[in-house]
């Protein structure tokens, strides 16, 4: 079992934390975007402030530990190792109150080729417990506006984990689901369980739109985010988002299974 100071080495020899594959102009333009109020980067979030690039940036510094000075506008953006485990123990802690309790949940990702892995091990792990893990609006469409244009997606799960992927990619053997910051899954699929008469999620776990989605809705929400994702961090912040974990959500998916294996120890909901 991974120890703090055995998960932090980790996190910064897969790159994780510390210096980062998201580069510092990934991040300032997505600074600028939400800003100037970018739904693309807003992802389903309706900040009450007013949130300026520099506001953002001393945030994200923070939050996250991304270099603060304005002037560092090339290379590689940061990760502070420490504020990573330290939101952890805090996404831990909200899985362990919901376990207790058994208590409904839905998890969905935008990054399903990276973090179906780390998803649908908390899956496994709360239906254990006698969680309801919910799958609602399994198969319907959903029209997402991308750079390319209006482009239907078909809601799906994935061991629990719900994702969109393009009805007309679908091949044997090939991993599903489609790279997507939306918010519109979310409430697809909130919209379902409703309409259903329930039961709702008491917690939503994600990233991207499914977390800043559902907390706007109301729904406690929890998630990892990397640097250019400021979103989730202001959600954070203003009270609509419960935890926002800093992480590059963009390494190998192997990579992330250590930290599933920590948030079960933390939850106590290890094997």
């Amino acid at each position: 079992m991974l120890t703090p100071e055995g998960l932090r080495a980790h996190l910064l020899a897969a790159r994780l934390a510390g210096w980062v594959g998201t580069t510092r102009e990934q991040s300032l333009r997505s600074y600028r975007l939400f800003a100037a109020r970018d739904p693309r980067v807003l992802i389903g979030l309706d900040p009450e402030g007013t949130w300026g690039q520099r506001e953002l940036l001393a945030l994200m510094a923070l939050k996250c530990g991304v270099p603060a000075d304005p002037r560092y506008t090339s290379g590689p953006d940061a990760i502070d190792p420490e504020r990573t485990l330290a939101a952890l123990d805090a996404f831990a802690e909200r899985i362990r109150s919901v376990a207790r309790r058994r208590a409904p949940v839905l998890l969905g990702t935008g990054h399903p080729h990276r973090l179906l892995g780390f998803y649908g091990g908390l899956a496994d792990a709360l239906s254990a417990v006698g969680c309801e893990v919910l799958t609602p609006a399994q198969g319907r469409c959903v029209d997402i506006l991308t750079r390319f244009g209006l482009r239907t997606y078909r809601l799906d799960y994935t061991r629990g984990v719900a994702l969109v992927r393009e009805p007309e990619s679908e091949r044997p053997g090939c991993e599903p689901g489609a790279h997507s910051h939306s918010p519109l899954p979310v409430r697809v699929a909130l919209a379902a369980a409703a309409d259903a008469g329930g039961p709702l999620p008491e917690l939503v776990i994600g990233d991207h739109g499914w977390v800043c989605g559902a907390g706007q809705l109301g729904f406690e929400a929890i998630g990892l985010a990397d640097t250019d994702d400021p979103a989730l961090f202001v959600g954070e912040v203003e009270g609509t988002v419960s935890v926002a974990v800093p992480v590059d959500d963009g390494v190998r998916s192997g990579h992330y299974l250590p930290l599933t294996r920590y948030v079960l120890k933390r939850a106590c909901l290890s094997q």
